[in-house]
């Protein structure tokens, strides 16, 4: 994403990435023959595409104007705390343990290590805090989405899912970009088809699906912590393609992601599973 940033304005380099992507997922539909959505989903899917796109990417694009990658990144990755204690109390069966916590908290501090942030660099004052706080709000709209996905949609298409919401997520995309940012830009050479290549059908089309499917198919809880690996893919995929270094805290860091992630990830005991032992009554006791 950063390197994209020499070529493409941040608003614009996300609609563009997503309507690649969105045609790759329109194309697999076609020769799949995969129906159009079903007249009651189509509010559901355009609702997940504003909520999990539009607003996520308008938000944390434009905030880069004013708080560094990392510092945005890393607030819209508290996605997975907002969605697990969604499920909390919206999806039956989906208790916060204290293995859930202690597993984000884990790969949380971690992700401070993969994107080099210092966490005493976050503003409690002024312009950066608002922005900070618009952050968080697109996390708390991505999780909104995803516990949509995982209650409401449950069970459609996944391919379908995913095309359909990303159509809608790019229109409202473009029509951000050409009204809150300023100066839309694109500079096109040959490094900057392959980020939007890359971003646009494994960062976008395949990675969206991928995590349909994973929420599809798992816990709410279980599921959400594993998208704290887009950035650790990210910069292991800067290592490998871009010669990025690799500094020891960065995998240090990528540990304690995969740390946090086999945590929430592991199985429960039943001891766990049950929660501690119901307390005795001593009077009942006494009178047997």
């Amino acid at each position: 994403m950063s390197t994209a940033l020499y070529y493409f304005s941040p608003l614009m380099f996300s609609a563009l990435r997503f309507m690649l992507g969105s045609a790759v997922l329109l194309l697999f539909c076609l020769i799949r023959k995969i129906p159009l959505p079903k007249k009651e989903d189509w509010k559901w899917y355009a609702l997940c595409g504003v909520l999990q796109i539009s607003c996520v990417f308008a938000i944390t694009q434009s905030a880069l104007q004013f708080v560094e990658i990392g510092i945005a990144s890393i607030l819209a990755f508290t996605m997975p705390f907002w969605l697990t204690m969604m499920a909390h109390f919206f999806i039956p069966g989906e208790q916060m343990t204290r293995f859930h916590l202690l597993g984000l908290g884990i790969g949380f501090g971690g992700l401070f290590l993969v994107l080099d942030v210092n966490p005493w660099a976050l503003e409690w004052t002024g312009t950066v805090f608002v922005v900070q706080t618009l952050c968080l709000i697109a996390a708390v709209s991505w999780a909104t989405a995803s516990l949509i996905i995982k209650k409401v949609l449950n069970g459609r298409n996944q391919i379908q899912l995913t095309a359909y919401q990303m159509v809608v997520g790019t229109i409202v995309l473009f029509l951000f970009t050409f009204t809150i940012e300023s100066e839309p830009m694109a500079s096109w050479n040959g490094m900057a088809v392959f980020c939007l290549i890359f971003a646009g059908m494994i960062a976008s089309a395949l990675a969206y699906f991928l995590w349909s499917h994973i929420l599809s198919s798992g816990g709410a809880g279980q599921s959400s912590i594993s998208l704290l690996l887009v950035p650790v893919i990210g910069t292991l995929s800067g290592w490998v393609f871009l010669g990025e270094t690799l500094a020891v805290d960065t995998l240090v860091g990528i540990g304690l992601v995969l740390a946090g992630i086999w945590i929430v990830n592991r199985k429960q005991t039943g001891a766990e599973k049950k929660g501690p032992p119901a307390p005795v009554n001593h009077q009942q006791k006494g009178a047997l």
